[in-house]
């Protein structure tokens, strides 16, 4: 998974984003990422629970807690501190890769 200049895959990117604020279940973490990409993203149930498995195997996220709704699991996942360290620095990487283009783009290079 992502380490120093590699990055992360969209859709795992806005995971891990949706993880911030705190856990987590599977519906809400769907909705938080629709909600966080402005509906770009769109995550299949099996989609999310493949990556969801995935983040675990490599220490970015971690089952929180779990609770029985009407009669269904409920699994909570929240953020690691490698998770929170992953996201972040992909979001620093993101916005330098961005300032290239917006300091060249007409118009918006310093006078």
């Amino acid at each position: 998974m992502a380490t120093g200049s590699s990055s992360v895959s969209e859709p795992t990117y806005f995971i891990l984003a949706a993880l911030l604020d705190g856990p987590l279940h599977g519906h809400g973490i769907i909705k938080r990422v629709l909600d966080l990409s402005e509906g770009r993203i769109r995550l299949p149930v099996g989609t999310l629970y493949g990556a969801l498995d995935r983040l675990a195997t490599h220490g970015l996220i971690v089952l929180d807690h779990e609770e029985v709704v009407d009669g269904r699991p409920r699994r909570y996942y929240r953020l690691t501190e490698h998770g929170d360290g992953v996201v972040t620095a992909e979001a620093r990487r993101m916005q330098k890769a961005a300032a290239i283009v917006t300091g060249r783009a007409p118009g918006t290079a310093p006078a």
